[in-house]
């Protein structure tokens, strides 16, 4: 079974995707925030990342940062959850290396949709 890490401190966000991923056969291991994460990802680590831009403590940005310094964790796929899309912000997401952006809200059928598409390439 695929196991994803699901990383944001929004509580109902979690289980929204969560139970929307293990519908989808996946399993889904979850952190609330960026320290939780790279706690988790010192682990195993997952064959793919949601995770959350904003949160307090440690940004999004920043566990992203961190995980593409770290021969582990730097090709592990990174979909950003995020309620910014300036631009400027998409920008700086890919220049760290976000392999996609999912803006909220967001549709569970198209946050599925780009899980599987980043899956499927990095899978090639």
């Amino acid at each position: 079974m695929t196991r994803l890490l699901v990383v944001d401190d929004d509580p109902q966000i979690v289980e929204l995707v969560g139970y929307k991923l293990r519908q989808q056969g996946f399993e889904v291991d979850t952190a609330i925030d960026g320290q939780d994460a790279l706690n988790k990802l010192a682990g195993d680590v997952p064959a793919l990342v949601l995770l959350d831009v904003m949160m307090p403590g440690m940004s999004g940005l920043e566990v992203l940062e961190r995980m593409r310094a770290d021969a582990v964790t730097a090709r592990t796929p990174v979909l950003m959850l995020t309620a910014k899309a300036q631009e400027e912000d998409l920008e700086r997401g890919f220049a760290l290396g976000a392999d996609d952006y999912i803006t909220k809200p967001f549709s569970p059928r198209e946050l599925v949709s780009r899980v599987n598409a980043a899956l499927s390439r990095t899978l090639r």
